[in-house]
């Protein structure tokens, strides 16, 4: 099994888009459209990342949601919303990136990629050891 991503957002169609395209690239893909099911979901299904969106339907918005998971478990957080207003919110420093919602996936996919991939922890530490011997 892959790593496993929990995205959060109150459209459907995103929902589906965001389940293929991340299935097919071997992540294990949990989908919420609220913060009442998302927090459920985030307390069963233990993800490795968490993709919200800022305006979801109910009383909580995504950045509450985000401060109630990162509370629980620090995990890597991307906020994917249409609204760049909240990059200054102060809630918002809490994620580990900021991106625009755009049909083309690449730079959700990139950092998806570059916040849970499987050797993110070895990563840090390998260029370091090649310049020292090279």
């Amino acid at each position: 099994m892959g790593k496993r991503i929990l995205f959060v957002d109150d459209d459907q169609s995103l929902l589906v888009l965001y389940r293929r395209a991340f299935s097919r690239l071997g992540y294990d893909v949990l989908t919420a459209a609220d913060p009442d099911q998302a927090f459920q979901r985030f307390r069963e299904g233990f993800p490795d990342l968490v993709v919200v969106d800022v305006r979801l339907a109910g009383n909580t918005d995504g950045l509450d949601l985000l401060g109630k998971i990162l509370v629980l478990r620090r995990i890597p957080a991307i906020i994917n919303t249409a609204y760049a207003s909240y990059r200054e919110t102060f809630l918002s420093w809490a994620a580990d990136a900021y991106i625009l919602k755009s049909s083309d996936l690449t730079e959700l996919t990139e950092a998806v990629t570059r916040l849970i991939a499987p050797d993110r922890e070895r990563a840090g530490a390998e260029p370091a050891a090649a310049g020292a011997g090279g």
